[in-house]
């Protein structure tokens, strides 16, 4: 199947139009007609070689939302016209302990990318959701229901699992305290899922400017991080702080925020090793827990949450054609929280 598309040619060229050619049908595949795809800070990493093994040319996009029109025989779950999603990731081995526990993205052999990676038949590249349409095993497509608005689900594929999937691992529930540090497109996912799950919550931020759209997200308070007296006020009060800062920081502040065996939950990517004072580590039996998107069963998990309880991402839809604008506003944090690509615009 030919798709229209955009794609980056080099780390330093411009996203551009490009066609190219998607899979025939297999029995397991499902086909998808993109509607939206959401623009992550991983896509504009990956396009500019950020952390090396980029591969062109590059159409980027792991948030989609779509609609099924075509179907292989042996697919069960799904026909023409339902509306799906396609995340971070669309092949594992599924046969090690990891993907036989239903973890898919934690795959021993590595799962496969839904963009800039090399598909399992070690020849094809895989191309993503900045695109008119895509082919997918069907383990790897999730229902989406109808009733949200389809543009602001997009964006719960990558940066919704992100926040979801460490907040219900640390068991985050009514009367817990939880602090979560950026108010970005991670960040504001964080606040949205923690309010939802019925804990109180707390915004951590640099910037002042934040404090109005903090609580209007359903946070009760906002601290300021470069006040050290409110930092010092909240010493040891929480039980969860959820990280979702990709610069480079210190982790020894937050660690001291938390309560007796709280969890710091690092999902942002600094380019430089964190600092960490082991005395804050030790003190109150805290931890440092890591989390990397989620597992298919409990990224559906989420999106039927999603729809239960109306949560979906603050998005700013985008034409196709502004994406290298998007890409340069998504640089000085000039987006409320998250671009998405309207896919009619290519």
């Amino acid at each position: 199947m030919s798709v229209k598309a955009y794609a980056a040619q080099s780390a330093t060229t411009p996203l551009a139009p490009f066609s190219f050619e998607r899979r025939d049908l297999r029995p397991d595949d499902v086909q998808v007609d993109i509607l939206y795809c959401g623009v992550c800070h991983s896509d504009l990493h990956q396009v500019r070689d950020e952390w090396g093994g980029s591969m062109y040319p590059m159409v980027p996009g792991h948030e989609i939302v779509g609609k099924v029109v075509a179907v292989g025989s042996a697919v069960t779950k799904y026909k023409v016209g339902d509306t799906v999603g396609v995340g971070v990731i669309i092949d594992s081995c599924n046969t090690c302990k990891h993907c036989q526990a239903d973890y898919e993205q934690y795959c021993v052999e590595g799962a496969t990318g839904t963009y800039n990676a090399m598909e399992r038949d070690g020849v094809t590249v895989s191309q993503g959701g900045y695109s008119s349409g895509i082919v997918v095993k069907e383990k790897f497509v999730l229902k989406v229901d109808d009733k949200l608005n389809l543009s602001a689900v997009a964006p719960l594929l990558c940066a919704g699992i992100t926040t979801y999937s460490p907040l219900r691992f640390a068991g985050v529930k009514a009367g817990m305290k939880v602090g979560v540090v950026g108010l970005g497109g991670l960040g504001h996912m964080g606040v949205k899922f923690a309010v939802a799950f019925g804990a109180e919550v707390s915004v951590l931020s640099t910037s002042p400017s934040k404090e109005a759209d903090a609580k209007r997200l359903g946070a009760t308070n906002f601290i300021l991080t470069t006040d050290k007296e409110q930092m010092k006020q909240y010493g040891s009060y929480f039980d969860i702080i959820l990280d979702t800062v990709s610069a480079n920081h210190n982790f020894t502040g937050y660690l001291n925020l938390l309560g007796l065996e709280g969890k710091l939950l690092v999902v942002g990517l600094p380019p430089e090793a964190p600092k960490v004072a082991p005395f804050s580590l030790i003190s109150n039996r805290r931890s440092i827990i890591g989390s990397m998107i989620g597992s298919m069963k409990e990224t559906q998990e989420m999106l039927d949450f999603c729809a239960e309880h109306n949560v979906v991402a603050d998005v700013e839809v985008i034409a196709a054609a502004d994406i290298n604008n998007a890409y340069d506003r998504l640089v000085k944090n000039d987006v409320k929280y998250r671009f998405v690509i309207d896919m009619k615009t290519l």
